[in-house]
């Protein structure tokens, strides 16, 4: 309850320092002040530094938990950019995207998500990280569509760092299904999302597949395609 209480206090706080009303327009203004590219529309943008963010972990010097983790995942989360202080007060957030395997084993297409929260316990090097999160079931990748916009409490999830080995097997519970990786040493240190939210962006979804689409019928479904996005779904591919 107290987690709770002090999620939703952030995200007032966070509502009323960006001078927005709605969810809508929190995640509008996070796109705004942390846009990937003012070259290519922000969906494009967040593609590429999603595979920018991706090939960085691929190629630490201890890639190898990262490769086996993402070689038998149900689906992951990608966010190139995600801002600890001076974003906002209090916060931590960033643009990113989710991306499933269909019932072939092949990657689908992405739907876009704000990843929004109040305090980690994050210990970060510098103002900025790349997070990737391995959602290592299908219960995992719906419980994150069902779920979305709620606490890290809600969800269950549980955070493994980078080079420290994923303790333990995938079980029933959602906590062993979840793990996260940065391109930032030290990052992640065994913390939950505790008052983290995972926000859908209806908005770049439109934007990117010129459609009204949901994130069930991209992620589950695998009912929109769009071919720029071809080389991630290739480099999320581990042989």
């Amino acid at each position: 309850m107290r987690a709770k209480k002090c999620f939703l206090a952030v995200v007032a706080a966070i509502l009323i320092l960006a001078g927005c009303t709605t969810v809508n327009d929190l995640t509008s203004k996070v796109s705004e002040t942390i846009s990937p590219s003012s070259a290519v529309r922000a969906s494009d943008g967040l593609v590429i530094d999603s595979l920018k963010a991706l090939e960085i972990l691929k190629n630490r010097e201890d890639r190898l938990v990262f490769l086996s983790a993402l070689k038998n995942a149900a689906g992951v989360a990608i966010f190139p950019a995600v801002y600890k202080a001076g974003f906002f007060v209090g916060a931590e957030g960033g643009n990113g995207l989710i991306m499933a395997r269909d019932t072939q084993g092949n990657w689908g297409y992405p739907a876009f998500y704000t990843l929004a929260g109040g305090s980690w316990g994050i210990q970060f090097g510098g103002q900025r990280a790349g997070v990737v999160l391995i959602l290592r079931s299908r219960k995992a990748v719906e419980a994150v569509l069902k779920h979305q916009g709620k606490a890290g409490a809600d969800l269950g999830i549980a955070l493994g760092s980078m080079g420290a080995g994923l303790e333990g097997s995938t079980t029933t519970n959602l906590a062993a299904d979840i793990v996260a990786f940065s391109d930032a040493k030290g990052l992640f240190g065994g913390v939950s999302l505790e008052g983290t939210a995972i926000v859908r962006r209806n908005d770049l979804n439109r934007e990117y597949y010129g459609a009204a689409v949901t994130p069930a019928a991209i992620l589950i479904e695998h009912a929109y395609r769009n071919a720029q996005a071809d080389t991630l779904r290739n480099a999320l591919t581990v042989r």
